[in-house]
Protein backbone atom coordinates (compact mmCIF):
# COMPACT_ATOMS: atom_id res chain seq x y z
CA UNK A 1 0.00 0.00 0.00
CA UNK A 2 1.31 3.46 -0.92
CA UNK A 3 1.67 6.10 1.79
CA UNK A 4 2.89 9.67 1.83
CA UNK A 5 6.39 10.01 3.31
CA UNK A 6 7.11 13.59 4.35
CA UNK A 7 10.50 15.19 4.83
CA UNK A 8 11.56 15.97 8.37
CA UNK A 9 10.21 19.54 8.10
CA UNK A 10 6.95 18.40 6.50
CA UNK A 11 7.46 20.69 3.48
CA UNK A 12 7.15 18.00 0.79
CA UNK A 13 6.50 14.29 0.42
CA UNK A 14 7.01 11.31 -1.81
CA UNK A 15 4.93 8.14 -2.08
CA UNK A 16 6.36 4.84 -1.00
CA UNK A 17 5.02 1.28 -0.86
CA UNK A 18 4.68 -0.37 2.55
CA UNK A 19 3.82 -3.97 3.33
CA UNK A 20 0.63 -3.26 5.28
CA UNK A 21 -1.54 -6.38 5.73
CA UNK A 22 -4.64 -6.19 3.51
CA UNK A 23 -8.16 -7.38 4.35
CA UNK A 24 -11.18 -8.14 2.19
CA UNK A 25 -14.63 -6.91 3.15
CA UNK A 26 -15.44 -7.01 6.86
CA UNK A 27 -12.88 -9.64 7.75
CA UNK A 28 -11.39 -8.88 11.15
CA UNK A 29 -13.84 -6.07 12.00
CA UNK A 30 -15.66 -8.09 14.68
CA UNK A 31 -12.36 -9.10 16.25
CA UNK A 32 -11.17 -5.49 16.19
CA UNK A 33 -14.30 -4.45 18.09
CA UNK A 34 -13.76 -7.16 20.70
CA UNK A 35 -10.15 -6.14 21.23
CA UNK A 36 -11.02 -2.43 21.49
CA UNK A 37 -13.74 -3.21 24.06
CA UNK A 38 -11.22 -5.33 25.98
CA UNK A 39 -8.65 -2.51 26.03
CA UNK A 40 -11.30 -0.10 27.33
CA UNK A 41 -12.55 -2.58 29.93
CA UNK A 42 -9.02 -3.20 31.20
CA UNK A 43 -8.66 0.52 31.91
CA UNK A 44 -11.61 0.49 34.31
CA UNK A 45 -10.60 0.46 37.96
CA UNK A 46 -13.78 -1.14 39.24
CA UNK A 47 -13.40 0.53 42.64
CA UNK A 48 -16.78 2.37 42.79
CA UNK A 49 -18.77 1.31 45.81
CA UNK A 50 -21.88 2.37 47.71
CA UNK A 51 -23.08 1.15 51.11
CA UNK A 52 -26.16 -1.00 51.16
CA UNK A 53 -28.73 -1.39 53.97
CA UNK A 54 -26.49 -3.61 56.07
CA UNK A 55 -23.45 -1.32 55.87
CA UNK A 56 -24.78 2.13 56.80
CA UNK A 57 -24.72 3.26 60.41
CA UNK A 58 -27.94 3.65 62.39
CA UNK A 59 -30.39 1.97 64.69
CA UNK A 60 -32.74 -0.72 63.46
CA UNK A 61 -35.63 0.72 65.47
CA UNK A 62 -38.68 1.89 63.54
CA UNK A 63 -38.47 5.72 63.40
CA UNK A 64 -42.23 6.40 63.56
CA UNK A 65 -45.36 4.49 64.51
CA UNK A 66 -46.97 2.60 61.69
CA UNK A 67 -50.10 4.73 61.90
CA UNK A 68 -51.14 8.08 63.28
CA UNK A 69 -48.21 10.30 62.22
CA UNK A 70 -50.02 11.73 59.21
CA UNK A 71 -47.08 10.90 56.96
CA UNK A 72 -45.63 8.00 55.09
CA UNK A 73 -44.92 4.71 56.82
CA UNK A 74 -41.20 4.04 57.38
CA UNK A 75 -38.94 1.44 58.85
CA UNK A 76 -35.63 2.30 60.50
CA UNK A 77 -33.32 5.15 59.56
CA UNK A 78 -31.16 2.88 57.36
CA UNK A 79 -34.00 2.45 54.85
CA UNK A 80 -32.99 3.41 51.28
CA UNK A 81 -35.67 6.10 50.89
CA UNK A 82 -34.25 8.11 53.81
CA UNK A 83 -31.33 10.51 53.90
CA UNK A 84 -28.09 8.64 54.64
CA UNK A 85 -29.90 5.37 54.18
CA UNK A 86 -28.60 2.39 52.26
CA UNK A 87 -28.26 2.53 48.47
CA UNK A 88 -30.26 0.02 46.44
CA UNK A 89 -28.49 -1.67 43.54
CA UNK A 90 -25.50 0.70 43.75
CA UNK A 91 -22.10 -0.05 42.22
CA UNK A 92 -19.91 -2.64 43.91
CA UNK A 93 -16.20 -3.36 43.46
CA UNK A 94 -15.65 -5.72 40.56
CA UNK A 95 -13.02 -6.78 38.07
CA UNK A 96 -13.85 -5.51 34.57
CA UNK A 97 -10.72 -6.90 32.90
CA UNK A 98 -10.94 -9.14 29.86
CA UNK A 99 -8.32 -11.53 28.55
CA UNK A 100 -6.86 -10.74 25.12
CA UNK A 101 -4.63 -13.23 23.37
CA UNK A 102 -1.47 -12.07 21.65
CA UNK A 103 -2.79 -13.36 18.32
CA UNK A 104 -5.99 -11.33 18.71
CA UNK A 105 -4.01 -8.18 19.52
CA UNK A 106 -1.88 -8.67 16.42
CA UNK A 107 -4.82 -9.25 14.08
CA UNK A 108 -6.70 -6.26 15.53
CA UNK A 109 -3.64 -4.05 15.05
CA UNK A 110 -3.37 -5.24 11.43
CA UNK A 111 -7.03 -4.44 10.73
CA UNK A 112 -6.88 -1.03 12.43
CA UNK A 113 -3.71 -0.15 10.52
CA UNK A 114 -5.27 -1.23 7.24
CA UNK A 115 -8.46 0.78 7.85
CA UNK A 116 -6.49 3.88 8.83
CA UNK A 117 -4.25 3.68 5.77
CA UNK A 118 -7.20 2.98 3.44
CA UNK A 119 -9.02 6.06 4.73
CA UNK A 120 -5.97 8.28 4.16
CA UNK A 121 -5.46 8.93 7.84
CA UNK A 122 -1.94 7.49 8.07
CA UNK A 123 1.03 9.70 7.12
CA UNK A 124 4.72 8.96 7.47
CA UNK A 125 7.57 11.36 8.20
CA UNK A 126 11.24 10.55 7.74
CA UNK A 127 12.17 11.69 11.24
CA UNK A 128 11.63 14.51 13.71
CA UNK A 129 14.54 16.95 13.69
CA UNK A 130 14.49 20.23 15.56
CA UNK A 131 17.37 22.68 15.74
CA UNK A 132 15.88 24.18 18.91
CA UNK A 133 13.33 22.86 21.41
CA UNK A 134 10.73 25.39 20.25
CA UNK A 135 7.02 24.60 20.20
CA UNK A 136 6.50 26.83 17.15
CA UNK A 137 8.96 24.75 15.11
CA UNK A 138 7.24 21.48 15.94
CA UNK A 139 3.79 22.99 15.41
CA UNK A 140 4.88 24.13 11.94
CA UNK A 141 5.85 20.57 11.02
CA UNK A 142 2.46 19.28 12.13
CA UNK A 143 0.68 22.06 10.25
CA UNK A 144 2.53 21.17 7.04
CA UNK A 145 1.47 17.55 7.37
CA UNK A 146 -2.05 18.15 8.71
CA UNK A 147 -3.16 21.73 7.94
CA UNK A 148 -6.80 21.18 8.96
CA UNK A 149 -5.84 21.37 12.63
CA UNK A 150 -7.58 18.16 13.75
CA UNK A 151 -6.46 15.85 16.55
CA UNK A 152 -3.27 14.05 15.58
CA UNK A 153 -1.57 11.00 17.06
CA UNK A 154 2.20 11.35 16.67
CA UNK A 155 4.27 8.17 16.92
CA UNK A 156 8.01 7.53 17.00
CA UNK A 157 10.25 4.69 18.09
CA UNK A 158 12.16 6.90 20.54
CA UNK A 159 11.69 10.54 21.46
CA UNK A 160 14.59 12.97 21.76
CA UNK A 161 14.66 15.55 24.53
CA UNK A 162 14.33 18.61 22.19
CA UNK A 163 11.24 17.13 20.52
CA UNK A 164 9.65 16.28 23.87
CA UNK A 165 10.22 19.78 25.18
CA UNK A 166 8.87 21.34 21.99
CA UNK A 167 5.73 19.22 21.91
CA UNK A 168 4.50 19.37 25.50
CA UNK A 169 2.29 22.44 24.93
CA UNK A 170 0.56 21.26 21.75
CA UNK A 171 -3.07 20.56 22.55
CA UNK A 172 -3.96 18.94 19.21
CA UNK A 173 -1.22 16.31 19.34
CA UNK A 174 -1.15 13.06 21.32
CA UNK A 175 2.13 11.18 21.54
CA UNK A 176 2.96 7.50 21.70
CA UNK A 177 5.82 5.08 21.16
CA UNK A 178 5.64 2.57 18.32
CA UNK A 179 6.42 -0.24 20.76
CA UNK A 180 3.24 0.57 22.73
CA UNK A 181 0.95 1.41 19.81
CA UNK A 182 -2.22 -0.69 19.81
CA UNK A 183 -5.52 -1.01 17.95
CA UNK A 184 -7.35 1.29 20.39
CA UNK A 185 -4.90 4.12 19.66
CA UNK A 186 -5.51 3.81 15.92
CA UNK A 187 -9.30 3.62 16.30
CA UNK A 188 -9.49 6.66 18.60
CA UNK A 189 -7.34 8.88 16.38
CA UNK A 190 -8.47 9.39 12.76
CA UNK A 191 -5.15 11.05 11.88
CA UNK A 192 -1.78 9.46 12.68
CA UNK A 193 1.69 10.75 11.89
CA UNK A 194 4.43 8.18 12.38
CA UNK A 195 8.14 8.21 11.66
CA UNK A 196 9.62 5.83 9.11
CA UNK A 197 11.47 3.93 11.80
CA UNK A 198 8.36 3.76 13.96
CA UNK A 199 6.22 2.38 11.13
CA UNK A 200 8.79 -0.29 10.34
CA UNK A 201 8.74 -1.31 13.99
CA UNK A 202 4.92 -1.53 14.00
CA UNK A 203 4.90 -3.55 10.77
CA UNK A 204 7.45 -5.92 12.28
CA UNK A 205 5.12 -6.42 15.25
CA UNK A 206 2.25 -7.34 12.92
CA UNK A 207 4.32 -10.09 11.33
CA UNK A 208 5.96 -11.72 14.37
Amino acid sequence: MKLKVYKSDGSSFTEKDFDIPAFEGDKGVALLKQVVVSYQANKRQGTSKTKDYGEVAGSGVKILPQKGSGGSRHGDKRAPQLFKGGIVFGPRPRDWSKTITAQAKKLALQRALFDLASDGGLAVIERFELTKPKTALFAKVLKNVSPEGKRLLVVDSTWSEPVLRASRNLGRAVFSNSSNLNALDLVKNPRVLITLEGLNQVLARTKN
